[in-house]
């Protein structure tokens, strides 16, 4: 595996700097798709990188603001400069991913683009105000699960689990990860149906919410 210090990113063609992204370590992606520079082959390496598993919103929502996506937002298609139309397509990616839920927000991240996240949303809702509409709209019902920190953990032991892995797959791989149900809906269901999820009897436990 490659590090994103073991190549000279300001030089290359697009192929070959594709080809050093997809040497590197997962892990190193992120970094990445945060310090590549716009002005390069963006639409072959972020277009890669963008859509690869552990990419998370706060990272997706930096990397969209890093390629200024004011400057083409009332733009029609076809009159974006032709050098920057690959930049554009990878806008309309990162966009499309975004409101699709497909980048995931962890509990207790903050996130680099915040004010400029903000700023966009207070565009957007003067946007709708006046009858305008821009090229990339942003889903705010999605992005204040990470702005406001929905997913913020309680203090006590059991939370903590979550909070040593952050993540909302593990929600939802619970009922096959441990008790055939979520630990934080088990929390609301009465004592008695509680040990019977315990015991296997999944069934019996849910039918209160049926």
């Amino acid at each position: 595996m490659h590090s994103f210090g073991a190549f000279d990113w300001s030089t290359g063609t697009d192929k070959e700097h594709l080809a050093q992204a997809r040497k590197m370590a997962r892990e190193e992606l992120p970094r990445l798709a945060r310090q590549y520079d716009w002005s390069m082959h963006p639409e072959a390496v972020l277009g890669w990188v963008m859509a690869q598993k552990g990419i998370d919103l706060g990272v997706a929502l930096e990397v969209f603001f890093n390629g200024e996506p004011e400057r083409f937002n009332y733009m029609r298609k076809m009159d974006v400069p032709s050098e920057f139309r690959g930049a554009a397509r990878v806008l309309d990616n990162i966009c499309l991913r975004v409101n699709s839920g497909f980048y995931l927000a962890y509990p207790n991240q903050d996130i680099a683009a915040r004010k400029r996240v903000a700023r966009w949303l207070e565009f957007q809702q003067t946007d709708r105000e006046e009858g305008r509409r821009g090229r990339w709209i942003l889903d705010e019902r999605i992005l204040g699960t990470l702005l406001e920190n929905r997913l913020k953990l309680g203090p006590s032991e059991e939370e903590s689990l979550y909070a040593h892995q952050p993540s909302l797959m593990r929600d939802l791989l619970s009922p096959v990860m441990e008790l055939g149900v979520s630990r934080r809906l088990l929390r609301h269901l009465p004592q008695k149906n509680r040990q019977n999820t315990k015991k296997g009897r999944i069934r019996q436990a849910l039918r209160p919410f049926r």
